[in-house]
């Protein structure tokens, strides 16, 4: 199965979960004796080095004339603080996501799988575009695939 369309759910649900940033409940956190494994977070290049994924998959959903018309009315500051929160969070670092559930995010767009799987193509090219080592690209997708279901039909 092709990668992108195998974790095509990590990069659709965490763009279209950081569009809506209204929290509608707070994430539980870990507890606090629980020890974060960090090691894709510091793999990555830590803050800056998620924080150059999320600029460079911004500008590739601001070019892809399927998937940037889902963001029109969107704050772009807003989704990209989201974005950042989202995968240093999922990645084991430090930070907290403070955005929507993705269904709630998603309700009512009625994203189809070929709109997850454009998503997820246009983060592949972002990983690409700043050098992420496919194994890499391979855990981030992997953590965030599971959402498919979570955003696609919502």
């Amino acid at each position: 199965m092709h990668i992108a369309n195998r974790y095509a759910g990590i990069i659709l649900v965490a763009f279209f979960t950081a569009a809506c940033s209204a929290p509608a409940r707070k994430p539980e956190a870990p507890p606090a004796a629980a020890k974060r494994d960090d090691t894709l977070y510091r793999a990555l290049g830590a803050q800056a080095g998620i924080e150059k994924v999320i600029d460079a998959a911004l500008v590739e959903i601001h070019n892809d004339p399927h998937i940037n018309l889902f963001f029109a009315n969107t704050d772009m500051p807003d989704l990209r603080r989201l974005l950042v929160e989202q995968f240093c969070a999922a990645t084991g670092g430090p930070c907290e996501y403070t955005g929507r559930s993705m269904e709630e995010a998603h309700g009512g767009l009625n994203l189809t799988d070929e709109d997850f799987d454009r998503f997820v193509g246009d983060l592949v090219r972002a990983f690409d575009k700043v050098a992420v080592p496919k194994d890499l690209q391979q855990q981030l997708l992997a953590l965030f695939g599971p959402m498919r279901k979570q955003i696609v039909g919502q």
